[in-house]
């Protein structure tokens, strides 16, 4: 299957970063380079480009893509979380704007044998980096049930992950579960009637909680915000999708923080901290897709844009 990416939120991230034709910028998250090709086509020949992403797939694709530009590109495979020893290797001192889109793309999704999805049967796999050792298989199977119940409720925000952890625990004492379609079966069994009837798919929770598990990503937010907010330059954008709940909170409160500077008690008559605000916050409720977007690209619903400026 062909690697392609529909950026959402197109031109409002554009907007957001505030592209200028000679300037430096990152996008983190690469994918098949849908966003990545949108702010290459604002860049001239003084302008550079890099592009980052963990998925060999993506950055054959986005190299594709992209080819043919006027600006610089760099290409090169990490996680978006050690983007400041990716742009010391390339020796760039500070960017212009960074572009974090925390969603997992369509490509990942729709090829069967990536082991993303509870809508094709392909073997247990869900890993971004295909190069790293833990996959879904080894979640489902080796994690504990008292783990798996706390994972599928707090990562997947699963009400049912007590019957879940337990259908999962005990099925697996005959044999180990292989395949997407027997984890989304025994979770669709494991849940009420009337639960197995609303409109979205019974399996959805379960298989995001333990793909954000597989590839640690909501672990790396946090830590990637801060690291991107010190590669910009004073004037420079940060704007980051997100795609649920616990990835836009953990963008809304980092963001907050930076933002405020000061972490001193209110009680305190002076600041004794010391620490200063670091960014500017663009849009304070974020910015999400419109009917027409949402017309053309459905998995739009659910994308939140949060943009920042460094002070």
């Amino acid at each position: 299957m062909e690697f392609h990416h529909v950026p959402v939120l197109a031109q409002q991230c554009m907007d957001a970063l505030a592209v200028r034709p000679d300037g430096v910028y990152v996008d983190g998250t690469t994918g098949g380079g849908g966003h990545s090709s949108l702010i290459a086509q604002r860049l001239d020949e003084r302008g550079r480009l890099v592009c980052i992403d963990r998925d060999d797939d993506a950055l054959r694709a986005a190299r594709g893509r992209l080819a043919g530009f006027a600006c610089r590109i760099d290409f090169v495979k990490s996680n978006f979380t050690e983007i400041d020893a990716v742009l010391r290797d390339l020796g760039i001192p500070a960017v212009q704007g960074i572009l974090l889109d925390l969603g997992v793309s369509s490509y990942q999704l729709d090829t069967p044998e990536r082991g993303f999805s509870y809508k094709n049967d392909a073997p247990l796999d869900m890993r971004m980096d295909r190069t790293q050792k833990l996959t879904a298989r080894d979640v489902v199977n080796g994690y504990s049930e008292q783990s798996l119940r706390e994972l599928i409720g707090g990562y997947g925000e699963e009400r049912y992950a007590g019957r879940i952890a337990a259908a999962i625990a005990a099925r697996r004492k005959d044999r180990p579960i292989e395949t997407t379609a027997e984890l989304s079966e025994i979770v669709r069994a494991a849940m009420p009637a009337a639960a197995r009837r609303e409109k979205q798919h019974p399996a959805k929770r379960t298989f995001q909680a333990i793909r954000i598990e597989v590839n640690g990503e909501l672990s790396a937010v946090q830590a990637a915000l801060d690291r991107a907010v010190r590669c910009l330059s004073p004037g420079g954008r940060l704007a980051v999708i997100s795609f649920h709940s616990l990835e836009d909170r953990i963008v809304k409160q980092t963001f907050a923080q930076l933002a405020k500077g000061c972490v001193c008690p209110k009680e305190f008559p002076v600041c004794v901290c010391g620490r200063k605000p670091q960014i500017r916050l663009i849009d304070k409720g974020g910015v999400t897709a419109g009917e027409q977007e949402l017309l053309q690209n459905p998995r739009a619903r659910s994308a939140r844009l949060r943009t920042a400026e460094k002070i």
